[in-house]
């Protein structure tokens, strides 16, 4: 089966139910993508498949199929990525970090769906769990981003 992530095709060996996050990390060996809880509760494993963040944790790699997959590997060369992770790190947002890929897709998916996302966007959209309690700072990165 052949996947699309971060713009190049992958000949992918593993059954079409295991999950995206194994294939990522496990078969091409691109380990920002974090295994967090299993069962798509935390956000850990969040990427972009056509610009929505979905838990890749749960999503079958047979789903994804003629979709662009997204990964933190990649999400700078997006235009809209690069300013969350500048904003991620002008706000010093992260502590122990191993939530922030996950939190960073999320950011990047709600700035580019909405621009200029109010508060109650911005708390609807980012429910990534993190271990630290950086949610402030994840708020105010976002802010930070969606204010130009």
């Amino acid at each position: 089966m052949e996947v699309t992530i971060n713009g190049k095709r992958h000949q992918v060996t593993m059954a079409e139910d295991t999950p995206l996050l194994w294939v990522i990390r496990d078969e091409l060996g691109m380990t920002g993508t974090k295994y967090g809880c299993g069962i798509a509760q935390c956000g850990a494993c969040t990427v972009l498949i056509d610009g929505q963040a979905t838990r890749s944790c749960v999503t079958p790699v047979g789903s994804v199929a003629g979709q662009q997959v997204t990964t933190i590997e990649a999400i700078t060369e997006d235009a809209v990525g690069r300013r969350v992770v500048e904003a991620w790190v002008e706000n010093q947002v992260p502590q122990c970090g191993y939530c922030q890929s996950g939190q960073v897709l999320a950011a990047t998916a709600l700035i580019k769906q909405n621009a200029r996302p109010s508060e109650q966007d911005i708390a609807g959209a980012m429910v990534n769990l993190c271990r630290c309690g950086t949610y402030n700072a994840i708020a105010a990165a976002v802010r930070q981003v969606s204010q130009g």
